[in-house]
């Protein structure tokens, strides 16, 4: 503010003076990743606190009874502001037995979102009257136009622990992320950090990005996380997040995914007699090494828990894919497993040396989310020390590919006694058109046994070329006898295809265990 000030001088002259004065103003810093870091930090150096669970009568309900309870779609956060996006909520109940709180971030104003039984419909539930009238929420999922200009779609689901899941255009919810991991396929157990706070940026008018910030609690660790959502075709979800650990963990998994994959093409004995081929919502692991090299393993529903992992230094991608896109090889018109998207992890930065772990868990079910793939850093955070990083996630049907990739994986008894079979398909612009005279190689390694026939054959249905391989596992031990299933050693396999030194293909890569 400016003010005029007349002064009179000796001489009689009046001399005009334009003072500035300086009013002390303080201007708040608007709420953002820094904020959260620092709560999480405050919090890891507090003991954990278990959160208060939700009533018992909740707790008991089963799936179909909790789905029952529906949002009213007319009372979604920013409809009446006719804002790009738009936000329901989740009511606690069934598996959900903890709440979240959950704000709006509007310039510098944080706005709590209060939760009401009049938000939601009870449906055949009888029990409305007895909800605490200051429950909370179980999670919430975001809404935006995605496959058409007069209709907003789900594109992102934030609800159970730290799990979210994501599509794209065209797309039906498949396969999970998680904040963060400890401890999977561990002998001690595993932990499950949960989702303790959300705040949501509340979009402009044009919008087509939506900015979430969440802090998550356990047991070992606290975290802040930013989730930037970008929907579209393929929709793209920045994830930027700080770790503390509270204290030490034997295994910390960072960017996890979780899937399902019940049986496919390369399932030999399925678990149930099902009218469908293939019941899965991813069918492999695809890794982006340092060295850019593609590597491709198939996914197993294993009889016995397998935990395998890939040793990297900066990878430059990884992720679950659901490939087969083939509605033939499903057969089911109610969940869709062709249209399930694939999730792919892109490091911002180097992430330096560690593992692409892959959990695979024996299961009789197909509720069941029985895959797990993260990174496991080599380096694990000392208690307290903050752990910084970024990356970013797509969420996907199809993707170009720079390499022919494999498109099945099938096995079957060898001709020879013990041995097994394998054939592989790879598919891709540039190997399809080479003709069946074209002078190709299979660059084939086996671990734990040795090759007694190989192939290599143009597969006229598929476009591309099939590789067939028999394999003798090493049964015997130093004096020739037949070993125990126990002590054989499992077969792993590895191919890729090339033309001269050209590779032409991704790398194939197997494990059978006796």
């Amino acid at each position: 503010m400016k003010k005029l000030a007349i002064l009179v001088l000796g001489t009689g002259v009046v001399l005009i003076v334009l003072l500035s004065v300086c009013r002390a103003e303080t201007k708040a810093e608007p709420f953002g990743m820094n904020n959260v870091v620092e709560i999480a930090r405050k919090l890891a150096q507090q003991p954990f606190q278990e959160p208060q669970k939700v009533p018992e009568f909740l707790r008991k309900l089963n799936y179909d009874h909790w789905r029952d309870i529906r949002f009213h779609p007319d009372k979604a956060l920013w409809r009446k502001e006719k804002l790009p996006f738009q936000v329901q909520f989740f009511h606690p109940g069934f598996l959900y037995d903890r709440t979240v709180s959950i704000s709006v971030l509007d310039h510098n104003r944080i706005e709590p979102v209060p939760f009401s039984p009049d938000l939601f419909s009870y449906g055949l539930n009888d029990f409305k009257g007895t909800i605490p009238p200051r429950l909370g929420f179980a999670g919430f999922r975001l809404h935006y136009r995605i496959n058409s200009p007069d209709h907003f779609d789900e594109v992102a689901i934030f609800l159970g622990a730290s799990y979210f899941r994501v599509v794209g255009k065209g797309e039906r919810f498949g396969l999970s992320a998680r904040a963060l991991a400890i401890d999977t396929a561990d002998p001690s157990g595993e932990e499950f950090p949960f989702f303790k706070e959300f705040w949501l940026q509340r979009p402009g008018p044009d919008a087509n990005r939506m900015v979430v910030y969440a802090l998550i609690d356990s047991p070992s660790a606290t975290g802040a996380y930013r989730f930037e959502v970008r929907p579209g075709g393929a929709t793209e979800v920045g994830v930027t997040c700080t770790v503390f650990l509270r204290k030490k963990v034997k295994k910390l998994g960072l960017a996890p995914l979780t899937s399902m994959f019940f049986y496919g093409e390369n399932t030999n004995k399925r678990p149930i007699d099902d009218f469908r081929q293939e019941v899965h919502d991813s069918d492999g692991l695809s890794i982006l090494t340092g060295g850019n090299e593609r590597i491709w393993r198939p996914l197993e529903n294993p009889p016995a828990l397998l935990d395998t992992s890939f040793q990297l230094n900066n990878p430059k991608g990884f992720g679950l894919l659901e490939r087969d896109r083939n509605f033939d090889h499903y057969q089911d018109l109610e969940v869709d497993f062709q249209l399930r998207p694939s999730a792919w992890i892109v490091p911002n930065g180097n992430w330096g040396e560690g593992v692409v772990e892959l959990v695979q868990i024996p299961s009789q079910k197909e509720a069941d989310d029985n895959i797990v793939s993260f990174w496991v850093p080599a380096a694990v955070p000392e208690v307290l020390r903050p752990l910084t990083l970024s990356y970013t996630m797509s969420w996907f049907s199809r993707a170009k590919a720079p390499l022919a990739e494999v498109v099945s994986t099938r096995t079957s008894r060898g001709r020879q006694d013990h041995s097994r079979r394998f054939l592989v398909d790879f598919v891709g612009r540039k190997l399809n058109s080479l003709g069946k005279d074209a002078k190709l190689s299979a660059g084939v390694s086996v671990g734990g046994g040795k090759i007694i026939e190989q192939h290599l054959i143009k597969n006229p249905f598929t476009g591309g070329w099939r590789l067939e391989v028999e394999v003798l596992p090493d049964e015997t031990g130093i004096l020739g006898k037949v070993l125990p299933d126990k002590l054989k050693k499992p077969l792993e396999l590895r191919a890729l295809l090339r033309k001269d030194n050209e590779i032409l293909t991704e790398t194939w890569s197997y494990v059978v265990y006796p």
